[in-house]
């Protein structure tokens, strides 16, 4: 028997969201989802697979993509669901799942944001440090117990989620919604808000300006010596100006893109009535599942290494597709001879 809160009070008549607002939802949906399940896949499957990709640091983006993939199939594709259907259609067990899982996926994500934005910083203002602690085996760890913890301190979405059935007067409408009331949840929401948005936020603030004096404030000499060590401290203080600028976009884009639905909450916890506004809510939730769908495209547009990953990538599975299709031409051809020979002797007997 599932569990259903039953609001006993009926609402003014319920009207389902126009044909309009269900074409673009779902489109503009379906195609961040798409792109970003696609583009997050390709992350992890470069890194490992290709060998000199498994640094420490792309170690946090595999973490950081696997945290994108959950919540654009935990929060993206149910959000379609929704739109077209206006009720929730994957029972109990489908709202304690996937609300767990939309969380775990929000706050990993933030963490793994927060354990680069270190390991930068470690890196190119402590290079002596760095040389023990910005380590793969270090980074697994640091990864392990990111998810750990998420994954333990999400539980409590376990007990704090339930779906309820609201009496319209024209029909009843099933929601997965909270157990607890909204000023119970608020102490939750914002104790959330503030470790996972605001103090990451504000690590990446201090840091990152401190990585850019370092980095940008120091320039690199313009006519390096023409030996090997020359050439390699001017190769290798650009690529890290490479790899910071493309990290700090990233924390850029997590910062503005949740801004709209971060800020929609804290304004909704002041006020007697919440601002519910359909289109207003769909722009700040696309923004939420682009943020999640953007990172490899920043990868590619940013870094070399990530883009030659990529393309063998892609040419590896155009290759394996091309071997497929001589290999039948061949074995098709060689059927055909034999078949040929055996008719010429069978004519010759």
């Amino acid at each position: 028997m599932e569990n259903l809160t039953v609001f006993n009070d009926t609402l003014e008549t319920w009207t389902d969201r126009s044909v309009e607002y269900k074409v673009i939802s779902v489109l503009i949906v379906f195609l961040i989802c798409a792109l970003g399940i696609v583009g997050n896949v390709m992350v992890i499957l470069v890194v490992l697979t290709t060998k000199h990709m498994r640094t420490p640091t792309n170690g946090y983006l595999v973490s950081l993509a696997v945290a994108d993939l959950m919540v654009l199939i935990a929060a993206g594709l149910p959000s379609i669901a929704d739109s077209l259907f206006g009720s929730w259609i994957f029972g109990h067990a489908g709202c304690l799942c996937i609300t767990y899982f939309q969380y775990l996926g929000i706050n990993a994500s933030s963490c793994s944001i927060t354990a680069f934005t270190i390991e930068r910083y470690i890196a190119i203002c402590h290079p002596i440090k760095a040389q023990f602690l910005c380590t793969l085996s270090r980074a697994k760890k640091i990864i392990f117990g990111v998810w750990v913890f998420t994954s333990l301190y999400c539980v409590m979405w376990f007990y704090l989620s339930d779906i309820q059935q609201v009496l319209y007067k024209n029909v009843t409408i099933i929601m997965c919604a909270y157990k607890v009331s909204r000023n119970l949840y608020l102490p939750i929401y914002f104790f959330d808000f503030g470790i996972f948005f605001v103090l990451p936020l504000t690590l990446a603030t201090v840091l990152y300006g401190l990585i850019a004096r370092i980095l940008f404030l120091n320039p690199l000499p313009s006519d390096p010596k023409e030996d090997k060590n020359g050439r390699c401290s001017s190769t290798t203080a650009a690529s890290r100006r490479q790899v910071t600028k493309m990290l700090a976009v990233v924390v850029v884009l997590f910062a503005v893109l949740w801004m709209p639905y971060r800020t929609l909450v804290v304004v909704n916890s002041f006020l007697q009535e919440a601002y519910l506004d359909t289109w207003f809510l769909l722009f700040c939730r696309t923004c939420v599942y682009l943020n999640s769908a953007i990172n490899p495209l920043i990868y590619n547009a940013m870094s070399q290494k990530f883009r030659a990953a990529f393309r063998r990538l892609c040419r590896c599975g155009r290759n394996a597709q091309a071997n497929k299709a001589a290999y039948s031409v061949a074995l098709t051809y060689s059927v055909a001879k034999e078949t040929s020979t055996v008719e010429k002797y069978s004519n010759e007997i």
